[in-house]
């Protein structure tokens, strides 16, 4: 997929650069599911002060000179069948599987790029302590497969700004796959969950025993 392309692509150039120790401190990290959820901070969630403005989407994208925005790259790296992309970086064409729902897609205008935890929650969760540059780093984070996903437009609307205990995909197969990617995001950008949030969490975890959590700190 063109996802691993552009990763390739990514990787090629870093090859270039002087050799360098990883940071540790930014190091992935792989844990069963329940126990990602263990690590979560639980505070009380305030959304006072909240104004999706405060992050700035989509922006010119991990490519600046490509010519797309965030939300157009996100659909160039999720494409199955990639779509054509004709000047000023529209698309048109090209296929996707939204998982959410377990729907193909064929049309760009189909389809929604969803922020795993969504601009609100994340507010809520300790987003509205971030500088205006962090927040604009999360609402573009393409460093994380999970964190921007593009699904149906109709699935994205149904979630809207609600936490795993208020919804959950409509195909229940994936319920395990998309608690393991909430905790992950989270984990990976030091958000904390309310009580009830943690316990839909802790009850969607006991019935995915083999799922495990993967994440790395966010820069």
């Amino acid at each position: 997929m063109l996802k691993s392309v552009l990763r390739g692509l990514a990787a090629a150039s870093l090859a270039l650069l002087p050799l360098t120790i990883p940071d540790p401190a930014h190091a992935a990290e792989s844990l069963p599911l329940a126990e990602a959820v263990s690590r979560l901070p639980v505070e009380t969630e305030s959304r006072d002060g909240y104004d999706r403005s405060a992050f700035r989407h989509w922006n010119t994208g991990d490519i600046p000179d490509d010519g797309c925005n965030t939300r157009a790259e996100v659909l160039l790296a999720e494409a199955v069948e990639p779509p054509t992309v004709e000047p000023r970086c529209r698309l048109s064409g090209g296929r996707w599987w939204s998982y959410y729902d377990q729907v193909w897609v064929t049309s760009p205008s189909g389809l929604d790029i969803d922020h795993m935890v969504p601009l609100a929650e994340s507010w809520d969760s300790g987003a509205s302590e971030w500088t205006a540059q962090r927040r604009e780093a999360y609402a573009n984070d393409q460093g994380a497969d999970a964190s921007l996903m593009a699904v149906t437009a109709r699935s994205n609307r149904s979630k809207a700004d609600q936490d795993p205990s208020e919804w959950l995909p409509p195909a229940a197969e994936v319920h395990c796959r998309y608690v393991a990617e909430w905790v992950a995001t989270k984990l990976r950008w030091r958000l904390a969950a309310d009580e009830t949030e943690v316990v839909a969490l802790r009850e969607v975890a006991a019935s995915c025993p083999v799922q495990t959590v993967t994440y790395e700190p966010a820069p």
